[in-house]
């Protein structure tokens, strides 16, 4: 390969980097393969000596680094807002995410409303960035009808405050465990990320279970829990 066609590689690849990066949801992904596409690009501005393409990405690496600092340099704030029956919110943004959540988490997915089913917003310093809602029946065993997170903060910091004593969900002493239904191979890789187990379940499918006490006491700061 000629010094020639290999530069051109290198220029093509910082380009798709860089075109990648403004398909990614996450805001995390966003900037860490803009990042990448935006060194390979410099590194083909060198090579061919054109300083433009070279004072252009600096700068463009620059901006990446600093909001990649603020993103994982900070502590987020979490807060559970509970949300009443009824909620015309809830409803709202159930819908707008409804294919979001069917295609790639739980495609069975339907929600109903009950008396006990507990619904609350996971804010993420202030921004609603996820969705909990569970069955608490009296029994040691959660069960999960829906823990969603919209695209641009799927980094498992926010499941990782839910399943931890810091949200306060779970404090009830007699729950034990946790269950979920798997749904698509993503939302199984989740689980299983957090801490989840395969097992199957009393009507013999399949389901995830986790025990609270194998979970950290801790996993950021938390506001008081609030509730619409």
């Amino acid at each position: 390969m000629s010094a020639a066609v290999f530069y051109e590689v290198v220029g093509y690849v910082g380009s798709a980097l860089i075109v990648a990066s403004l398909s990614m949801k996450s805001i995390l992904k966003l900037r860490l393969v803009g990042l990448a596409g935006a060194v390979v690009f410099l590194t083909y501005g060198v090579l061919i000596s054109a300083y433009p393409i070279v004072i252009t990405n600096v700068v463009i690496i620059s901006i990446h680094l600093f909001f990649l600092r603020q993103l994982l340099g900070a502590t987020p704030v979490f807060t559970v807002l509970e949300v009443r029956q009824g909620s015309r919110y809830l409803e709202h943004f159930i819908n707008h995410y409804l294919d979001d959540i069917r295609q790639n988490f739980l495609p069975d997915f339907h929600f109903e409303p009950k008396p006990d089913r507990y619904r609350a917003f996971i804010l993420r310093d202030m921004v609603p960035a996820g969705l909990f809602i569970c069955d608490l029946d009296g029994t040691d065993t959660v069960q999960i009808q829906l823990d969603y997170v919209i695209p641009a903060y799927r980094d498992l910091k926010v499941g990782r405050f839910i399943y931890s004593s810091s949200s306060s969900i779970f404090t009830d002493d007699q729950i034990t465990h946790v269950e979920s239904p798997p749904g698509t191979r993503r939302h199984s890789q989740y689980l299983e990320r957090i801490g989840f187990c395969r097992q199957t379940g009393t009507g013999g499918n399949d389901v995830y279970r986790l025990r609270l006490a194998d979970l950290p006491g801790q996993a950021g700061r938390r506001t008081a829990a609030v509730s619409d």
